[in-house]
């Protein structure tokens, strides 16, 4: 019955798929290569979710893949994982816009691996079985921990549907020529299918493919990039600097921090943190066989990504010094002038798509345009898998259910949360599609920084740690840290239309975490209840198993 339906569900994705290509290619807007790169993928993904679905038998199956995967897998999924479209067209854009400075994000994503490898990986996979949940609630109390890590990790996860939903159609709009409406469906379908019938096993193989793939294709375009100069960066800065409009200014730092100091460093706190703080991240290293392999998982990750960061930093550049050598991509004026910041077809954010099809033709842009697809849903998917974790195993099983849940109950709701969560990121693409989601990257990652990262550090490194303390210092530092976002420019002002910020910049993290770090020891001082000596008295078990591995779950042998 269940690889009847899920027959069903592939016959229904490919029919969807096909018909927006038919849709596309009646456009006239996608490359025939596009297209057929793009259900090529589709076809190798759904042959994996169907071999993945005969293997997700149990809880374990669907959350961690049996927690059999090696460090070099692990790490290249969750490279797969991390890597959104944000990450490739975005930071290319920024790049292109402002140079030097556009690397700061890139920077603060990759600084906060160090922080994962040190304190948190090879605990959390000794510690954990499914979800960082489960390792903030070992000496813990159970329901106010799980309740915190639900909603902390449903908000965080819901935003980032949000911004890659919104990309996901604008994308496929412009490479494929599809409507909107069709795009966000088509995405929020695979992924309902890949998370419910394959769990963690098929979304593991999807971000890897999508890993490899996108490796492959920036690394061949930053080759070709390099070849138009002699493979010669200098000769490709100079000539950028030469065409730009902000001239050598744009190799220096400039007005990303000077103009408002505060706002970077809150920026840079909130990304380093951050990152220890994603639930979809976190959630990786229980597919792991033990911490060994956790910390190989992030030695491997670190590389993947880092390497792929360097790359982005030559597309930026190589698109500012090619791309004025293409009208064509512009939208210019009667006299055949254009402003290469203002007038680029599909707006900045589409450079490095533009400069695939300048230096690799129709053949480049098809596989990039495969290459953004799978990022895409490889990112939906892994978010729908924390999402699902978050309702079944959290709130349903230990807090609704209080641990009598059965294993076939757990997964009936792990898989009707994968559904709902699949509804909820459709309809939320469509709903903002005219809205500017940028700044909800950037607040999941304050939010993470802010109510998952002191809690989960702080329970498994200090004794005096409490329940009380952690549940008042995580809500207080979720609940600043989307309040001061609210209030800033870029919701306040660009969305509400109200004249001026409440808040004097946008990223919170410089107030909200010390904030939640003070509270929770606060609050965990003056809490001299007997279960706050239990927790303390519990600390002892806690350090030996995350430090030795006694008594860890381990892999299951299928």
């Amino acid at each position: 019955m269940k690889n009847k339906k899920l027959g069903a569900a592939l016959f229904v994705a490919s029919g969807c798929v096909l018909a927006g290509s038919a849709q596309a290619a009646g456009t006239g807007q996608a490359s025939m290569s596009a297209i057929v790169m793009f259900l090529a993928f589709i076809a190798g993904t759904m042959g994996i979710t169907y071999w993945a679905a005969k293997r997700t038998r149990t809880t374990s199956d669907f959350y961690t893949a049996g927690g059999g995967l090696s460090g070099f897998q692990n790490g290249l999924a969750i490279a797969g994982d991390y890597l959104s479209a944000a990450s490739f067209l975005g930071i290319a854009g920024m790049v292109y816009v402002s140079g030097f400075d556009g690397m700061i994000y890139a920077i603060g994503f990759l600084f906060g691996w160090p922080v994962v490898m040190f304190l948190i990986a090879e605990r959390l996979r000794n510690l954990g079985r499914y979800n960082f949940a489960d390792v903030t609630s070992f000496r813990l109390a159970q329901t106010p921990m799980r309740v915190l890590a639900a909603s902390a990790s449903l908000l965080i996860i819901a935003l980032y549907l949000i911004a890659q939903m919104v990309g996901a159609g604008k994308l496929i709009v412009l490479l494929f020529g599809l409507d909107y409406n069709v795009a966000v469906v088509i995405v929020g379908s695979l992924m309902m299918i890949y998370v419910a019938f394959g769990g963690m096993t098929a979304t593991t193989w999807v971000q890897i493919i999508k890993a490899v793939l996108m490796l492959l294709g920036a690394t061949l375009m930053t080759v070709l990039v390099l070849a138009a100069f002699n493979y010669s960066p200098d000769a490709l800065l100079a000539e950028a600097a030469r065409v730009h409009p902000t001239g050598r200014e744009l190799l220096a730092p400039g007005a990303q921090v000077s103009s408002n100091p505060l706002n970077a460093l809150s920026l840079g706190i909130a990304l380093a943190f951050g990152t220890a703080g994603l639930p979809h991240i976190l959630m990786r290293f229980f597919t792991v066989s033990n911490a060994k392999e956790a910390r190989k998982s992030v030695i491997y990750a670190s590389s993947f990504i880092g390497y792929f960061y360097l790359l982005t930093f030559i597309i930026g550049f190589g698109a500012v010094a090619l791309l004025v050598r293409h009208p064509e991509y512009f939208a210019t004026g009667a006299d055949g002038h254009f402003d290469m910041l203002k007038n680029l077809i599909g707006g900045t954010n589409m450079v490095a798509v533009h400069l695939a099809n300048a230096v690799g033709g129709n053949l480049l842009l098809g596989f990039l345009a495969a290459v953004t697809f799978a990022t895409i849903v490889a990112v939906v998917a892994g978010l729908a898998l924390a999402g699902a974790a978050a309702i079944s195993h959290d709130l349903y099983a230990n807090v609704i259910a209080r641990g009598r849940a059965t294993e076939q109950q757990q997964m009936r709701i792990s898989r009707l949360s994968t559904i709902a969560l699949g509804v909820m990121a459709i309809l939320l693409g469509i709903v903002f599609e005219n809205q500017n989601v940028a700044f909800m990257v950037g607040l999941a990652f304050a939010i993470a920084a802010s109510a998952n990262f002191p809690v989960l550090v702080l329970s498994i490194s200090w004794r005096g740690c409490t329940t009380l303390g952690a549940t008042v210092g995580g809500f207080l530092g979720l609940f600043t840290a989307t309040v001061w976002v609210v209030l800033s420019e870029t919701v306040w002002v660009d969305v509400f239309g109200f004249a001026t910020p409440i808040t004097p910049f946008p990223n919170p993290g410089i107030l909200s975490i010390p904030l939640a770090f003070f509270s929770i020891w606060l609050f965990s001082k003056l809490d001299n209840s007997e279960r706050a000596q239990d927790e303390a008295d519990a600390f002892d078990a806690l350090t030996v198993r995350s430090q030795t591995g006694i008594g860890a779950t381990s892999a299951v042998a299928h």
